[in-house]
């Protein structure tokens, strides 16, 4: 790992413990205070960027097909994939030609020398990662997400790039796509789009209330009334009667905001283990009473060590890295020699995170990702009405 990629890490850390107040001292009670003020002006960026776009001073484009967003107000994870996946499943199910269009968070970037060069200085602002045949990019290219989007979903386009207009024009012309789907748009307005869904998170649903960098809000929650659909994320399949009522408190803010947009709850239902090397399906309770060490570089590192503890694993050790980390070889290799010693039977890590790993690296003992996906608890039939309008073609 690179040093400047170690102290990017460090700081991003070093900032999310101050946002969650875990860092009281001098330091980080005038960081907070720095904080709020660029909070307060990001706020009204925010304003002025939605006034320009409502009256038309700012325009937004528009290529003859179906556009649905899918994003969030929070920065992390919503569990946001797994939505686009199934959607994009629905659809093409359906008939539609579907493209996604991903801005590539963490894909790898060229030398910012070599990306001036006069004659890449006019180069493609986007890159297809897969077409309606086969994969073109790897995870490193791609980013991880797409990457996995690419590989779940054979014969959709997935095209990455952080020009969607751009990208967007290349798929109709392209590909010929009548569907496109925005990863992560909510916040993208320059690309005009017929339906909003918009992901909240039961375990964080408004993040500290704070607008970034102060918080981790992308906006404040009274733009939720752009929104045409919720998806309520990460409800507990067996929930008890506390969870219930905050789940409840959570739609009626929701419905105070905006009354006509349906909401759906749902849940991460994991489905089985897959060994990273012989890609091998193994059976959840190959956890049961089984001492593991857990690998992840997502938002939220205790909601999936917590899925795996329900699942009957005890976990050794965990090792947490940031979002969208990028694992080294010598990372890796610490981390299995160090599980070798403490009676972990095997390592498991996120399908996320599996697609980041380095390549040809040995492994010591098992390694594995947990495959989930998405189940619908409630809103099944509004989620099925809502592809069918959707999928018709006038």
């Amino acid at each position: 790992m690179s040093i400047y990629r170690t102290l990017s890490e460090n700081f991003l850390q070093y900032l999310l413990r101050v946002v969650e107040k875990k860092e009281t001292d001098f330091k980080a009670k005038a960081l907070i205070i720095l904080l709020s003020i660029l909070s307060k002006i990001y706020y009204l960026i925010i304003k002025l960027r939605l006034f320009l776009y409502k009256h038309g001073i700012l325009r937004k484009r528009t290529f003859g097909c179906l556009t649905i967003s899918i994003g969030n107000i929070t920065v992390g994870g919503t569990g946001k994939t797994p939505i686009v996946e199934i959607l994009a499943k629905a659809l093409k199910e359906s008939g539609r030609k579907v493209a996604i269009l991903s801005h590539g968070y963490k894909k790898k970037e060229a030398p910012i020398l070599k990306r001036l060069y006069p004659k890449n200085l006019f180069k493609s602002s986007f890159s297809v990662v897969a077409d309606d045949e086969s994969i073109i990019l790897n995870s490193r290219e791609a980013g991880d997400e797409p990457y996995m989007l690419a590989k779940n979903l054979p014969e959709t386009v997935v095209i990455i790039g952080k020009n969607r207009v751009k990208s967007a024009e290349h798929a109709v012309s392209k590909f010929g796509v009548d569907t496109i789907i925005l990863d992560d748009g909510f916040q993208y307005l320059s690309l005009d789009r017929k339906f909003d869904i918009v992901l909240i998170d039961t375990t964080n649903p408004f993040g500290n209330g704070y607008l970034l960098p102060r918080g981790t809000l992308r906006e404040p929650p009274e733009n939720l009334k752009r929104a045409d659909l919720f998806f309520l994320t990460k409800l507990k399949l067996n929930g008890n009667e506390e969870d219930h009522k905050r789940y409840k408190e959570i739609k009626e803010q929701l419905k105070s905001i905006n009354s006509k947009a349906e909401i759906i709850e749902c849940a991460h239902k994991p489905l089985y283990l897959k060994n990273i090397v012989t890609g091998e399906t193994v059976p959840l309770n190959y956890l049961k009473d089984k001492h593991i060490s857990v690998v992840s570089g997502i938002a939220r590192p205790k909601s999936f060590e917590k899925s795996l503890e329900d699942l009957g694993a005890t976990i050794v050790k965990a090792y947490s890295f940031t979002d969208h980390h990028r694992y080294s070889e010598d990372e890796l290799k610490k981390i299995f020699k160090s599980a070798s010693t403490d009676k972990t039977k095997a390592i498991i890590t996120t399908e996320k995170d599996a697609v980041r790993f380095p390549k040809d690296i040995k492994y010591s003992i098992p390694c594995f990702y947990l495959r989930v996906e998405i189940e619908i608890l409630s809103g099944a039939n509004d989620f099925n009405d809502c592809v069918a309008k959707l999928s018709f073609k006038n």
